[in-house]
């Protein structure tokens, strides 16, 4: 079994993200980088099948600039074959992004597609969802655990009245969520041997993708300072503060 694993260079969880003066845009000079968190956990999970005997080879690729090959070297030192980095430089919407990968499946075939359920610099929790539906793939999204038997994957997945399990006849797309696994860190032998590792180079025009955003980003601003709490006499004045000035209750 084949299994393609999209990665995205995102700003490290950790780092305090700041907007740009001129509110076009995060400010990333001099920003620590990281890969995806939800991205490390479909990596993960490839890893983890292909040490079961259920995959033969994994692919990492990835739609960004030159540094996001840092990414890719990463994804193989956890554990993935060889990667594919499809340069674009500046932002591209996840319906690019979706054609882009669809492209790279026709060439590719896999038998299973994994990738985080969201980017946390976007959150837009799309290309999944999109990818499926332009291959015509069965989907389980937010799964929390994964199982192949029988030439199928059997998807635990996050909903909101609880839990839902499905049955996807493969190929097919999941999308990981954070229950579904705890990511390995990467070893320095298994960093050193990542850089023999074949890493292949293409672009939107070598696919023939037209890219062209149909969005336009008018501002980036910060989300307003959470005001102080009040301490309230009583019952009755804190109905008046609901109703009246938080307007929260009729």
């Amino acid at each position: 079994m084949k299994i393609l694993v999209p990665i995205k260079r995102v700003v490290d969880a950790n780092v305090k993200v700041r907007v740009l003066a001129d509110h076009t845009g995060v400010d990333l000079n001099n920003v620590k980088m990281a890969m995806n968190p939800f991205c490390e956990i479909a990596i993960e999970e490839a890893v983890r099948l292909k040490e079961k005997g259920l995959a033969n080879e994994i692919i990492a690729i990835t739609v960004g600039d030159e540094k996001s090959q840092e990414q890719l070297r990463t994804a193989m030192a956890l554990g993935a074959d060889r990667s594919i980095w499809i340069e674009q430089g500046g932002a591209i919407e996840p319906l690019a992004i979706a054609k882009l990968l669809k492209a790279v499946v026709d060439k590719e075939t896999p038998d299973l597609i994994i990738l985080g359920k969201q980017s946390i610099d976007g959150d837009n929790n799309q290309v999944g969802q999109m990818l499926a539906a332009m291959c015509d793939m069965p989907q389980g999204t937010f799964a929390f655990n994964l199982e192949i038997a029988e030439g199928r994957a059997i998807v635990s997945r996050e909903v909101d009245g609880g839990e839902q399990i499905v049955s996807l006849s493969l190929p097919a797309v999941v999308t990981t969520d954070l229950r579904l696994n705890e990511p390995r860190y990467a070893k320095l032998p298994d960093i050193m041997k990542a850089k023999k590792k074949p890493l292949e180079h293409l672009t939107a025009q070598a696919l023939g993708i037209n890219i062209t955003s149909s969005l336009t980003l008018l501002s980036v601003n910060e989300p307003p300072a959470r005001a102080a709490g009040v301490l309230v006499a009583s019952t009755e004045e804190l109905v008046n503060k609901l109703r009246h000035e938080a307007r929260v209750i009729q």
